[in-house]
């Protein structure tokens, strides 16, 4: 039985999908006026680690995951680029599943865009306005009334009392109550926009995903995920208002991931850490990065620092090099290993529990190779191989993974060419030369293995 640590309730509860067997499941996706930084990649790998095992548990996934292509950062910066807002959208789109596809994160079922689904919000937002639940204001924006919802604050665990206590003194006058929140914006002169019965205008950010998730997983389904960022008011909103206008619960289980820190900081442009995806694979190996990502647990505070990705690289490269020369043996039985590597994920997708599981067939592999057991180091292999998959992991072939292009100096043709060097500097008894050879190697990266077989080499 899957355990699923739920935001809602704040424990760990047994996972009951509401139709037995599938799973509906929606996470906030990216607003795309900009490339995916660390803390997109955190969201996407760990939803994509909960989606296979789920469907490696036996379970129909149904994973939809939004795009937000209309939104005011996407309209400024697409002003300030001097382009049209879905010219920069459709940009972003393609730049967002390049970085997703390097990092192993399968697609989801569906990728909803929120222009797609401006029916469905005007046709939610009439049903709130109908209800008494919104109201339309004079400046010809339409709001949701949150004292309207006597549960609003459930999954933020926030009061609206406090929440109105504490607003800004210059709120808008054209709401009733500090705490309510846009659901129809009033175009501008110039601006982008459709039509409603409010009059022309674009949907706030928090409706979006209630009208995108209600068509596409109806009405109450089973996981809603998204950032820690989300919680508030994001998710509380959608609750909200996806409640109103339905009348029952939205949904079952509420996840959101844990926050990025960079060296102990909070992420973010101002302080000068701020690194997008792209930015982080010009120095280490995307498979590296959902390494670091996947070892920690989806929900635990994840720390990005140079020396924590390079011993996520060390460690990944331990489990290659188990891999190394092996031919994983084919229709091998369930282990020990893993019911083992099942207990940890069925613990709230426990990650951490899972690759120490990984690190231990290693072992056994390592150990099985020094005592000539080869039979056993493939049956061995093909355990690594088949529970790494889960995480989206060890799928390459090793010499692969150890001869990866990472954007250094010498070419792999290049090095092949500076090894045989090397072997004719040795058979020619110039071993001094046969030494420059493996310390400039060395010195750029790359390190020599030699064994009875040969030489081979990875980059370091």
């Amino acid at each position: 039985m899957i355990r699923i640590y739920n935001t809602l309730s704040q424990q760990k509860e047994e996972f009951q999908p509401i139709e037995p067997g599938k799973v509906r499941m929606y996470v906030c996706g990216m607003t795309v006026y900009d490339y995916c930084h660390l803390g997109h990649a955190r969201v996407l790998v760990a939803f994509d680690v909960i989606t296979r095992y789920l469907r490696h548990s036996g379970y129909d996934v149904q994973y939809v995951r939004n795009i937000t292509d209309i939104d005011d950062k996407i309209l400024r910066r697409a002003d300030e680029n001097g382009e049209v807002y879905s010219d920069l959208t459709k940009r972003m789109i393609k730049a967002m599943h390049e970085d997703e596809a390097k990092l192993g994160v399968l697609s989801p079922t569906e990728e909803p865009c929120a222009t797609e689904y401006i029916n469905d919000i005007v046709a939610m937002i009439h049903k709130l306005v109908s209800g008494g639940h919104a109201y339309a204001a004079d400046n010809g924006d339409v709001y949701f009334s949150v004292e309207s919802y006597s549960d609003y604050g459930k999954l933020s665990k926030k009061k609206l009392e406090d929440l109105v206590a504490g607003a800004r003194v210059d709120v808008q006058e054209a709401k009733r109550s500090p705490a309510d929140f846009v659901l129809w914006k009033a175009a501008k002169e110039g601006e982008v926009s459709w039509p409603s019965p409010w009059g022309d205008g674009r949907p706030g950010w928090h409706i979006e995903c209630s009208a995108m998730s209600n068509r596409c997983l109806g009405e109450t389904f089973d996981i809603h995920g998204g950032g820690p960022d989300l919680l508030f008011p994001h998710h509380e909103n959608e609750i909200a208002q996806s409640e109103c206008a339905n009348g029952h619960t939205f949904v079952n289980t509420w996840m959101h991931a844990g926050a990025i820190r960079v060296n102990k900081e909070k992420m973010s442009k101002s302080l000068g850490n701020f690194f997008t995806i792209r930015e982080i694979f010009e120095k280490y190996a995307p498979e590296v990065v959902r390494y670091f990502l996947v070892s920690s647990h989806y929900r635990s505070q994840v720390d990005y620092s140079e020396e924590n990705l390079a011993e996520a690289g060390r460690t990944l490269t331990r489990l290659y090099h188990a891999l190394r020369g092996l031919v994983p043996a084919k229709n091998v039985a369930e282990t020990e290993h893993d019911q083992r590597f099942a207990e940890a994920m069925n613990d709230d997708f426990n990650t951490a529990g899972a690759i120490a599981v990984l690190h231990a067939v290693a072992n056994e592999i390592n150990l099985d190779r020094r005592e000539g057991r080869d039979e056993k180091a493939n049956q061995q292999a093909a355990v690594l191989v088949r529970l790494g998959g889960i995480l989206g992991l060890l799928q390459q072939d090793p010499e692969a993974y150890f001869q990866a292009d990472t954007g250094g100096e010498l070419s792999a043709d290049d090095i092949e060419a500076m090894i045989q060097a090397r072997s004719d500097a040795r058979k020619q008894k110039d071993f001094a030369e046969a030494d420059r050879i493996r310390d400039e190697l060395a010195d750029k990266g790359i390190i020599l293995d030699d064994s009875r077989e040969g030489t081979s080499w990875r980059r370091g």
